[in-house]
Parts: structure tokens; C-alpha cells; sequence
């Protein structure tokens, strides 16, 4: 892990197109702003957990493909 120090407004840039900008520090939270291209995907870290577990809750899900082909021609 590359661990680094950022004072208000310095930034960390991950390649050409990933900016990272320190925005605020208040107590012990610190705000950041992102700026990426928009077909980046960005979550904070508890969000990306919940969204991989749902998804591969999903793929193990047993789906009767009569069922499928049922509720899409609905």
C-alpha cells in the first residue's frame, strides 16, 4: 500500500485521467473530491462489498429456465 501525506487542496493523480483532491479537513474526517472519467466506476468501500455480494448471491441463485422464458413473455 503506498501511504501518502496531503496537505488542503494538493491532489494525487492515478494515471492521466484519476484525481484525487483533499477538499476538507474537519476533526478526524477528511473530504475528498474525485474527478474521473464518468464511465469510472467509484464507491465507497461498503457499497462496492454490498454490490459484489448481492451480485454473487445472484449468480449462485438455482433459476428454472422454464420460469425465465415464462415471466418474459409475461
Amino acid at each position: 500500500m503506498l501511504v501518502l501525506t496531503r496537505k488542503l487542496g494538493e491532489s494525487i493523480a492515478i494515471d492521466d485521467h484519476i484525481k484525487i483532491v483533499v477538499v476538507q479537513i474537519k476533526g478526524k474526517q477528511v473530504r475528498l473530491g474525485i474527478q474521473a472519467p464518468k464511465e469510472t466506476k467509484i464507491h465507497r468501500e461498503e457499497v462496492y462489498t454490498a454490490i459484489r455480494e448481492q451480485n454473487q448471491e445472484a449468480s449462485h441463485a438455482p433459476v428454472a429456465l422454464d420460469q425465465v422464458s415464462k415471466a418474459l413473455k409475461g
